[in-house]
């Protein structure tokens, strides 16, 4: 147990410094937030690294396609921890017809969530966005920095990025770029389990087994498939992880389309 804790203590901190270099580094900051595990987590140490309080706005790409478990966790958790929400659907989009009952899994996650924190970017100029996602989720998200340049067609290269010695960080950009900042970077799917614990961060039920299946990764609801499994309890959970060589995103549709669909929708934008 103190291996562990010492190994949670480290991620803390590190990711809890990457915040405060954010805050520090830039004036106009929003972090999305999916309601997942993760960003549940990012939440969580955003009231840790600014004492109890989340001094940034809190963006929540709608797609129309939410589960109703997850608009109800998002009610609650905006009053809980008194965040300001900014919710964005991309009516444009939706007005043309772009759903999954019409389209493919990755044009829909292109339009109605890259085209949309595109709109939000346009609407309130942020220079930072702080997101969740982790490097052992995706060979493409392993692939990213701490803090990581997008241009202003919010294209990423990743053939290009330049290295982070010593925590020195790319913090400027020309005129409608912006960085996406990722304090989760170096935590596994394991570690987050392991942090829920151990805080008791509140999550969505959606995660616990129910009836022999349960949730790994949530998404929109058309293209989000449950896994076979009784874990009902975080300790199962982690137990469960400990075994499996399933992957985490292995119920997400959109990135088992085409080939290298992962690496197409980010280098596009995507979270």
């Amino acid at each position: 147990m103190t291996t562990t804790r010492t190994h949670l203590d480290r991620l803390e901190n590190q990711s809890v410094f990457i915040f405060r270099e954010a805050y520090h580094a830039f004036k106009n900051i929003a972090m999305p937030w999916s309601m997942g595990k993760d960003s549940n987590v990012l939440i969580w140490l955003t009231s840790k690294a600014f004492f109890g309080r989340v001094p940034f706005p809190v963006l929540h790409i709608d797609t129309t396609y939410e589960f109703p478990e997850m608009l109800e966790f998002r009610e609650w958790a905006t009053a809980h921890y008194k965040l300001s929400l900014i919710v964005k659907i991309n009516e444009e989009a939706r007005a043309r017809g772009i759903g999954y009952e019409t389209h493919d899994p990755v044009t829909v996650t292109h339009e109605l969530k890259t085209v949309a924190l595109q709109q939000a970017m346009a609407q309130y100029k942020w220079d930072a966005l702080i997101t969740g996602i982790r490097r052992d989720e995706d060979p493409t998200r392993a692939k990213e920095r701490y803090f990581s340049l997008r241009n202003a067609q919010f294209e990423w290269d990743y053939k290009d990025q330049p290295p982070e010695f010593w925590g020195q960080f790319a913090t400027t950009g020309a005129k409608g770029e912006h960085v996406r900042v990722q304090p989760l970077l170096d935590w596994t799917e394991v570690d987050i389990w392991r942090y829920i614990q151990r805080e008791n961060i509140p999550i969505p039920k959606m995660y616990f087994a129910k009836n022999g299946q349960r949730y790994r990764s949530l998404g929109c609801s058309p293209i989000t498939k449950p896994i076979t499994s009784n874990a009902d309890t975080i300790e199962a959970i982690i137990a469960e992880l400990e075994t499996t060589r399933t992957s985490e995103r292995a119920g997400r549709a959109q990135d088992h389309h085409e080939r290298n669909a992962m690496q197409k929708l980010r280098a596009k934008g995507f979270l």
